[in-house]
């Protein structure tokens, strides 16, 4: 009956060996294992401590020290757990049991026993002294995890006002630095424009991406990029004039900022935007609606890592871009890949049948390159063509002469 609880500790506090022996029968025959008991009231406490016992059963009267004083210091010790004592008396008096029961008891026994009543008693409260711990391991465990939440929550916090700060200090120094990566025309290698790529300072260095992603976190990444585009329209003049120039914006940017204030007349039928995805775009209709001035005013609309994903070409079926780039997996290993040769080639034909230019990013080897030309993938761009560089007018013109 007692059997689940076999590996419960169980105190008998008794001067009478003869009511613990008893007990301590009764109960190892219910099927408890481990049943202990003290006979001198003074070795009670230590006992409790050494044994840390589930539950206690502690006779009232008693030589030296009543059970009382007894139960008043077991409570004191147990503040903040759940340890039941049953108190044994033979006085059933009300005024006993009240007092008891006020000083902490959490049962009775009355003297002479009846077993199954013993029985029942203790299981009960063995019950309980299990539930309750194992409420306070999960209240525990919960604990802990709130902790660590908190923890990690403190730390979010103070990594989002360091990149703040970081980003503050950067559109306040205006500390962005432009390189400027060629696209070339793959059939003939002469360079028909170059994409702006953003460059930030700092140390350890940290890559574009996730500058721009911890902007966004922080609610600038819109400035960021206007920053960007600032900055790399102020090339312009040292470009070719029959080179166009590309930016990369994302949706956010297009839809929060007045891109029409720095892109004027002149500069737009030069200028491509190229369109990042830093959050997923629901609804095209806004987003047409902010890029129709600029296409009105001869800009062009680049779809960025086509074939990488299902949203690209979403993309391209709801903006109609004028060029559209081919995703660097795509170009890796395409002269052993016929699936990707495959793919490259439907695009190929898409582009030309809705009047679309195609670029492959991420040329870097002659065999790639050879491969693409093949396919009919008229202008390129990747390491083996240029790589991201300062751009200066002599550089410049010796790019295109080489």
């Amino acid at each position: 009956m007692l059997s689940r609880f076999d590996d419960s500790r169980v105190l008998v506090i008794d001067d009478t060996l003869a009511n613990v022996e008893l007990l301590e029968a009764v109960l190892r025959r219910a099927g408890l294992r481990h049943v202990y008991s003290v006979t001198d009231a003074r070795e009670a406490l230590s006992t409790i401590e050494a044994l840390d016992p589930d539950l206690i059963v502690l006779d009232l009267h008693m030589p030296w020290i009543d059970g009382f004083t007894i139960l008043a210091e077991i409570v004191r010790r147990a503040a903040g757990t759940y340890l039941p004592v049953v108190v044994m008396t033979a006085d059933t008096t009300s005024e006993v049991s009240h007092r008891a029961l006020a000083a902490g008891a959490r049962d009775f026994l009355t003297k002479p026993f009846d077993f199954k009543e013993v029985i029942l008693r203790v299981g009960n409260l063995l019950e309980t002294r299990q539930l309750h711990q194992q409420l306070r391991r999960v209240s525990g465990s919960l604990a802990g995890q709130l902790g660590e939440m908190r923890r990690q929550e403190s730390a979010d916090i103070a990594l989002r006002e360091t990149a703040r700060r970081n980003v503050e200090e950067v559109l306040l120094n205006e500390s962005i630095q432009m390189v400027f990566q060629p696209v070339i025309e793959t059939s003939s290698g002469a360079v028909l424009g170059f994409e702006a790529l953003a460059r930030f300072p700092g140390e350890p260095p940290r890559g574009p991406d996730k500058w721009f992603a911890d902007a966004s976190a922080v609610g600038l990444g819109a400035a960021l990029e206007m920053a960007a585009v600032t900055s790399a329209l102020r090339s312009l003049p040292d470009l070719p004039r029959d080179a166009f120039l590309a930016v990369n914006v994302s949706a956010e940017t297009l839809l929060g900022t007045d891109l029409c204030a720095v892109v004027t007349e002149d500069i737009a039928p030069r200028l491509v935007l190229e369109l990042t995805e830093h959050q997923p775009i629901e609804d095209y209709e806004p987003l047409l609606r902010a890029l129709q001035p600029l296409l009105d005013l001869g800009a062009r609309l680049a779809v960025d890592d086509t074939g990488a994903g299902y949203s690209s070409l979403r993309h391209i079926l709801a903006l109609r871009p004028t060029i559209i780039k081919l995703d660097i997996s795509l170009v890796r290993d395409i002269p052993r890949d016929p699936a990707r040769r495959a793919l490259a080639a439907a695009l190929v034909t898409f582009a030309n049948e809705t009047g679309s230019h195609l670029i492959a990013e991420g040329i870097e080897t002659a065999e790639e390159l050879a491969t693409l030309t093949a396919l009919g993938v008229s202008w390129g761009q990747g390491y083996y063509l240029g790589r991201p560089a300062p751009l200066t007018a002599t550089a410049e013109r010796q790019s295109l002469t080489a």
